[in-house]
C-alpha cells in the first residue's frame, strides 16, 4: 500500500483495494504547480521592469537616489524581487488560493500596495523617481501577472478534468452530510475535490459503505483512528461537518492531530447556497461563531447597479446598431408580420411590463403554446419551453442561436423595467406556479442574462435554474454581474444550450 490508495467497500461487504485514489503524487504535482507559477511570476516581473526602463528612459537612466548611489537598474532589481516577494507574502500562491476567485483579487491588492509603498517612500526620501517609469511598470506588470495566471488556471482546470491535481477529502461527520458534499463536488468538477472516505467521531460499523457516483467509499468509526482513516482515504484535506459530535475540545484536538500530519482542515457550516462573501467569523467571549450577512438583494436596486445597467445598455446598443438594423431587415423580408414582438412579463415585486424582442416566430404563435405544452407533457411546470418548437421561423432560429433576438431588451433596461443581469423574466402563468421559495426571485429586476443562462441556458431543469436564480438574488455583487456578462459572451459564441 505504498501508493496510499483508498479501499473501497462494495455492496457485498468485501474490501478491495483498487488503485484509484492517490495522495502523494497529487501533493507533489500541486507543489510543482505552485513552483511553476512562482517562476512565471518572477519572469513576468523581470521582463516588465526591464522593458519599462528602456521604453521610458532608453539608455540614459541616471540615478533616483544620488545619496545612495541607486540607479534605475538596481532599483528595478529591488522592485522585481520585492514585488515577487510581496505576492508570496500576500498569499497569491497559497494552496487554497491558486485557482480560486480570490487569486486575482489578491494579485491586484498586492500590486496596488507595492506601488503605494513606493510612492510614499519616494516622497519621504526625496528620490528622483520618474513617474512615467512607474506609470508603465504598474499596468504592464499587473496585466502580465493576471494574464499568465489565467493561462495557468486554464491548464490547471484541464489537468483536474483529466483526473490529475484532484484532492482527496475525508469527511468527518454523518454519511448524509458526506453524500451532500460529494454531490456538490461532483457537480463542480473543476474545483478538484472528491470525497474518498467518511470518518464518524461516534461508533460506526466498519462494513458500512457510502455510494458516491459510481464508487463506494468506506464509512469508518472510532474503531479506526483518524490518522488511520486519513491514510486509508488517501486524504489531502479533511472536512468536518459534525462539530456537534466532536465538541469544542474534540475539534481542537482534531486540529492539532491534522496539523502534525500536514493535512488541511475545513469546517463545513452547512451553508451551501450562501456565497463566501457573506460568511465571516465573529468571536464572542473567546468562542468563534460563523457570521452570515443579510441577503444582498436590496443592494441590487441601488444606484451603482442602475448606473451600470444604463451605461452598459447604451454602450451595447450603440455597438450593436448595425446588427440590429440587419436583423430588422431580415425579419421584415423573410416573413409577414411585425419586426418586434411584445409580451407581458412579470418584473420586480410582481409588477408586469411589456418585454420587447425581435420576432422569431410566425404570427399567432402564442395561440398554439398551450397545445404544444400539453403534447410534450410539461403544461404543469413553471417553465414554458417547447422542445423543437415548430413555430420558429428560419431567421428566428438563427437569431435565437446567437441570442440576437434578445438585443431589443436593451430598451427595457434603459426604461428601468429590466437589468443587464438578473433572473429571467417569466410570464404570468409561469409565476402563478411558483412556490414560496421561487417567488423570492421577484425581489430584483429581471435581467437579459443571468446565472441560469450562463450555467446551461435551456439545458437546465427548472429546479436547477431556480436554485441558480436564488443564489444570484441572495448573493448579488457588481463584480458578479461583470463575470456573468463575460460568461454570457462565451456561452453565446459557443451556442451552449441555445434554442
Amino acid at each position: 500500500m505504498d501508493d496510499r490508495s483508498i479501499g473501497i467497500i462494495g455492496p457485498s461487504g468485501g474490501l478491495t483495494w483498487p488503485r484509484l485514489f492517490k495522495a502523494e503524487g497529487t501533493r507533489a504535482a500541486r507543489r510543482q504547480y505552485a513552483r511553476r507559477v512562482a517562476v512565471t511570476d518572477l519572469l513576468v516581473l523581470l521582463v516588465v521592469i526591464i522593458s519599462s526602463e528602456y521604453i521610458w528612459l532608453g539608455g540614459n537612466a541616471g540615478t533616483i537616489g544620488p545619496q545612495l548611489g541607486l540607479g534605475y537598474t538596481k532599483f528595478g532589481v529591488l522592485l522585481t524581487f520585492g514585488w515577487w516577494l510581496a505576492l508570496r507574502l500576500g498569499g497569491t500562491r497559497n494552496r487554497n488560493v491558486l485557482g480560486s476567485a480570490d487569486e486575482y483579487q489578491r494579485i491586484v491588492h498586492v500590486t496596488v500596495t507595492v506601488f503605494g509603498v513606493i510612492a510614499i517612500v519616494t516622497l519621504l526620501m526625496n528620490f528622483n523617481l520618474s513617474r512615467g517609469y512607474l506609470a508603465i511598470a504598474f499596468p504592464l506588470g499587473l496585466i502580465g501577472l493576471l494574464f499568465t495566471r489565467r493561462i495557468w488556471r486554464r491548464w490547471r482546470r484541464r489537468e483536474i478534468l483529466r483526473g490529475r491535481l484532484v484532492e482527496n477529502v475525508l469527511v468527518v461527520g454523518q454519511p448524509e452530510n458526506a453524500r451532500e458534499i460529494a454531490g456538490w463536488f461532483t457537480n463542480h468538477p473543476a474545483e478538484g475535490l472528491r470525497v474518498t472516505g467518511v470518518w464518524r467521531p461516534v461508533h460506526a460499523t466498519e462494513s458500512q459503505w457510502l455510494r458516491v457516483g459510481e464508487n463506494f467509499v468506506p464509512i469508518m468509526g472510532q474503531a479506526r483512528s483518524l490518522k488511520s482513516a486519513v491514510k486509508m482515504a488517501g486524504a489531502d484535506a479533511v472536512i468536518v461537518s459534525a462539530t456537534d459530535e466532536l465538541g469544542h475540545h474534540g475539534l481542537r484536538d482534531l486540529t492539532w492531530e491534522l496539523e502534525s500530519a500536514g493535512i488541511e482542515m475545513l469546517v463545513s457550516p452547512n451553508l451551501v447556497a450562501v456565497a463566501g462573501s457573506r460568511i465571516g467569523m465573529r468571536e464572542v467571549a473567546g468562542m468563534p461563531f460563523v457570521a452570515v450577512k443579510e441577503p444582498t438583494y436590496a443592494e441590487a436596486g441601488n444606484w451603482p447597479k442602475l448606473v451600470f445597467d444604463w451605461c452598459g445598455a447604451m454602450a451595447i446598443l450603440l455597438l450593436s446598431s448595425p446588427i440590429l438594423l440587419a436583423t430588422a431587415a431580415a425579419i421584415k423580408l423573410s416573413s409577414p408580420g411585425p419586426v418586434f414582438y411584445r409580451q407581458e412579463r412579470i418584473g420586480r415585486d410582481g409588477e408586469p411590463f411589456q418585454m420587447i424582442k425581435f420576432r422569431s416566430m410566425r404570427v399567432g404563435a402564442d395561440a398554439d403554446l398551450a397545445r404544444l405544452l400539453e403534447e410534450q407533457g410539461t403544461a404543469g411546470q413553471p417553465l414554458f419551453k417547447v422542445e423543437n418548437d415548430p413555430r420558429i421561423t428560419g431567421v428566428g432560429r438563427f437569431i435565437r442561436r446567437y441570442s440576437i433576438d434578445e438585443l431589443p431588451q436593451l430598451l427595457n433596461v434603459l426604461h428601468g423595467d429590466m437589468s443587464l443581469v438578473g433572473p429571467r423574466p417569466q410570464r404570468e402563468g409561469e409565476v402563478a406556479l411558483y412556490d414560496q421559495t421561487a417567488r423570492r426571485r421577484l425581489r430584483v429586476r429581471p435581467g437579459m442574462t443571468g446565472l441560469w443562462q450562463v450555467s446551461g441556458r435551456s439545458n437546465l431543469s427548472w429546479e436547477e435554474a431556480i436554485a441558480l436564480d436564488m443564489h444570484y438574488v441572495e448573493n448579488w455583487t457588481l463584480m458578479g454581474d461583470l463575470q456573468i456578462l463575460v460568461r454570457t459572451v462565451r456561452a453565446v459564441v459557443a451556442k451552449d444550450g441555445a434554442v
